[in-house]
């Protein structure tokens, strides 16, 4: 994963065994390919993620949902971006791999479901499914790219570019 994070790119057999001290035949041993390590790496990320990402605030008010979970996907976008570019080179390449891309985005849009869902409660299911999807394509791994890496934002800038554009993305909440 180090690997992953330095050069964005699928690291070498040769270069996982010198980070890991080891032989290029040990890696081997343990997976039969470098498919099979990048699998193994992505369930790990899955795991690891869906560990940080806990969901916390679910039952605070609408500004603290949004904050708690705008928290949340900047954090996950900082550390597993670099991952996320990996497995989209060639997601056509393998269908363990575009199952895993679709197994984050469902993780991630159910995440958003039960963050939201008082405010997604007054939708019709067909207007729901639409915010969910637009909250998604907002606050998604390149979104987060293109706000550090082209304009430049600090992570606390694009984490309030966020906040505002899920905020006027979700409808009213309800009143209790």
């Amino acid at each position: 994963m180090a690997l992953v994070r330095e050069s964005a790119q699928m690291p070498t057999a040769v270069q996982i065994a010198e980070r890991a001290g080891y032989s290029v035949r040990s890696i081997f041993e343990r997976f039969p390919d470098l498919h099979a390590l990048r699998l193994a790496a992505t369930d790990y990320a899955i795991a690891e993620g869906r560990a940080q990402g806990a969901l916390r605030d679910v039952e605070a008010d609408r500004q603290t949902r949004i904050r708690s979970q705008v928290e949340t996907r900047s954090r996950s976008c900082e550390r597993w971006l670099p991952l996320w570019r990996v497995l989209n080179t060639d997601p056509d390449e393998s269908p363990e791999i575009r199952g895993r891309i679709n197994t984050i985005r469902q993780l991630i849009l159910k995440r958003m479901e039960v963050m939201f869902a008082p405010e997604l409660a007054t939708l019709s299911e067909a207007d729901s499914k639409r915010t969910l999807l637009a909250l998604e394509a907002v606050t998604d791994f390149e979104s987060w790219a293109r706000m550090i890496e082209l304009f430049g934002l600090s992570p606390e800038e694009a984490r309030t570019v966020w906040i505002t554009a899920v905020d006027r993305l979700l409808p009213a909440s309800p009143v209790s």
